[in-house]
């Protein structure tokens, strides 16, 4: 009795080993599933990465021409205008000062409109 006792003790102490191993590998199997799958999510977002920023190269591109163009119009349209303010400048300049001085030098001694005549 003491043998099979023994013997039964032997067989769960094996059983309690082999369940040890089992445990053990399926952390272990956990544990690597859990690597390739950080390893692949990162591969995901490298790719997801490449592509959005390609897209956006394309779309910088596409649009830095239209920016320097439109760029270029606004400048040529400003000279076009200040040339267009500097000819009218120069060509009523002379009125301009001639009516200035004409009023500052030829006064002309009135009474004011607001003025009452006083009756004596």
């Amino acid at each position: 009795m003491a043998a099979q006792q023994s013997q039964g003790i032997q067989t769960l102490l094996e059983a309690e080993k082999e369940a040890a191993k089992v445990v053990q590998a399926a952390r272990t199997y956990r544990v690597q599933r859990l690597k390739d799958a950080r390893t692949e999510a990162q591969k995901e977002i490298d790719e997801y990465k490449k592509a959005k920023e390609a897209e956006f190269k394309a779309f910088e591109s596409t649009h830095t021409g239209t920016t320097a163009s439109a760029q270029s119009a606004v400048d040529k349209e400003t000279g076009e205008k200040l040339k267009v303010i500097t000819d009218a400048y120069q060509s009523h300049k002379d009125a301009v000062v001639k009516k200035l001085l004409d009023r500052v030098v030829l006064v002309k001694p009135e009474l004011h409109r607001n003025l009452k005549k006083l009756d004596s």
